[in-house]
């Protein structure tokens, strides 16, 4: 990956549009709601400095929203536009991303990756991400928390 093509800069609201137009063009990405602009703006406001863009030419080429609880992180979103992928752009991105969890004494962050999405699973485990054959995932709705 030549320097001078691709720079890394922290995730802003104004990086938000062209974001989402790399996930909707992505196979193996799952949005939702809190993938709207309202809500990705309330979570780069509440993870200041965590999450990351690499543009090349202005272009949104690759992503990585991070967060966390104060106690593990979280991983949404690490994905690379396909004509940039194997050029060590989502490793300059997980690594800038880990680099900011830990500077906010996040020790272990979590990621989740759909079990269809083979070049996903294929690019955790390149990294040395565990994977977690022994947790089951539930989620639930807050609205029907009463």
């Amino acid at each position: 990956m030549p320097e001078s093509l691709v720079s890394f800069v922290a995730f802003e609201p104004s990086h938000i549009a062209p974001a989402r137009s790399l996930w909707d063009g992505s196979e193996g990405v799952g949005l939702s709601s809190a993938d709207e602009p309202p809500a990705l703006r309330s979570f780069l406001l509440r993870n200041p400095g965590l999450s990351f863009v690499a543009l090349q030419a202005d272009q949104v080429v690759g992503t990585v929203l991070c967060g966390h609880d104060g106690r593990r992180g979280l991983i949404h979103h690490l994905v690379v536009a396909p004509g940039n992928r194997r050029q060590g752009i989502g490793r300059v991105l997980l690594r800038r991303g880990l680099a900011a969890l830990f500077s906010e004494g996040i020790q272990k962050t979590h990621l989740l990756v759909f079990k269809s999405n083979a070049s996903g699973l294929a690019f955790w485990r390149s990294v040395g991400a565990e994977e977690r054959t022994s947790l089951a995932l539930f989620s639930l709705a807050t609205q029907n928390a009463g």
